[in-house]
């Protein structure tokens, strides 16, 4: 299991080149290259959303606990970056975000329900914006797009009984009464887990009775998100010299993000997400060659804003793999100066 990250990257990786070298992959090139520093552009136009993200994590966390916009902001840059460009499954950013939360003060269980809260609630949402670009579809289509609207409908309908399910089990204490019984397996041996796991649940509940916050995130901070990402498609559309509406754009990003979740053990989403774009800009009315340029517009996004996230995660880590060392040594240096010190009183 623990090769399976690298073996979907590079079935994807074949993938996604098979489909660019089966549709003329100089056309595809050349169209990238005339809408030169455009895609530049509409790649760094990412920071929009993950700002709406930064303050829609943000405001889930009492303001009294709360760390500042640029703080979530940095958390939320490096916790894509790992889950875009890693075979993590799309776990291991809240993993390191979890850390480094807990690096800014914050207590465990805030930092932890706030991950979980917001993943619920980004889960909600992505699911209302693909059953609205699955209507859009099925009103603008003609019958080869209805069969595919036909296909991610039911697709949504498999999965809203899980999503539905995934928010209601985190008010049954899910965690406490896991631990609970993991300490009775272990004879007792997780007593001191048995808390922690009850503060984690009771500060989820308490997020979601926060409903003002609740509702501000799924309908003012996730539609901001959604529209900022649909305007990285729009720009860079407009740079490679297809013009379509706002609209179009959003219902674009809507199905992708559907798409790309569903197949989140393939990092970064190699070849799927191509395989997307061919589909779903096919049936919006792009040829396959633009819509694999976009694909690619998608993949200079990565590594103008990712990859530099992969780095600002290492020296995150450095710089607090530093701290807890020197603060060992001074720990180290206080006791022996405390040791010599009780020597000459005696």
């Amino acid at each position: 299991m623990k090769h399976l990250g690298r073996i979907t990257a590079l079935a994807g990786l074949i993938a996604s080149l098979w489909l660019v070298w089966r549709d003329n992959p100089g056309a595809v090139l050349e169209l990238m290259r005339a809408a030169g520093g455009g895609l530049v552009l509409a790649g760094l136009a990412h920071v929009l959303p993950m700002l709406a993200n930064a303050r829609d994590w943000q405001s889930l966390i009492r303001s009294g606990d709360r760390p500042r916009l640029l703080t979530m902001l940095r958390l939320v840059w490096i916790r894509e970056s790992i889950n875009c460009m890693l075979p993590v499954a799309r776990v291991g950013g809240e993993i390191v975000a979890f850390r480094l939360m807990r690096r800014h003060g914050l207590r465990p269980s805030t930092a932890v329900a706030s991950l979980i809260v917001d993943t619920q609630l980004t889960l909600i949402s992505q699911l209302m914006f693909t059953m609205v670009g699955i209507g859009f579809l099925f009103a603008h289509a003609a019958s080869g797009t209805l069969r595919l609207a036909g296909n991610l409908a039911w697709g949504i309908v498999a999965l809203t009984p899980l999503l539905v399910l995934f928010s209601l089990v985190q008010h049954a204490s899910p965690f406490e009464r896991l631990t609970r019984l993991l300490n009775r397996v272990t004879s007792g041996k997780l007593a001191a887990l048995v808390g922690q796991s009850a503060h984690i649940d009771k500060s989820i509940k308490l997020i979601w009775r926060r409903r003002g916050a609740v509702l501000r995130y799924l309908f003012i901070w996730q539609p901001l998100q959604c529209f900022g990402i649909s305007f990285e498609i729009w720009l860079a559309l407009h740079f490679l010299g297809a013009h379509i509406s706002f609209t179009e754009a959003v219902v674009i990003e809507s199905l992708i993000q559907a798409i790309s979740s569903a197949a989140f053990f393939v990092p970064g989403g190699l070849g799927v997400q191509e395989g997307a774009f061919i589909v779903i800009g096919g049936a919006l009315g792009l040829d396959p060659t633009t819509s694999l340029a976009l694909a690619g517009a998608r993949r200079i996004r990565d590594l103008l804003v990712f990859v530099p996230g992969l780095v600002a995660w290492q020296l995150a880590e450095s710089s607090g793999l530093a701290r807890t060392r020197l603060a060992d040594a001074r720990a180290r240096l206080s006791r022996a100066s405390g040791g010599v010190t009780e020597n000459s009183r005696t």
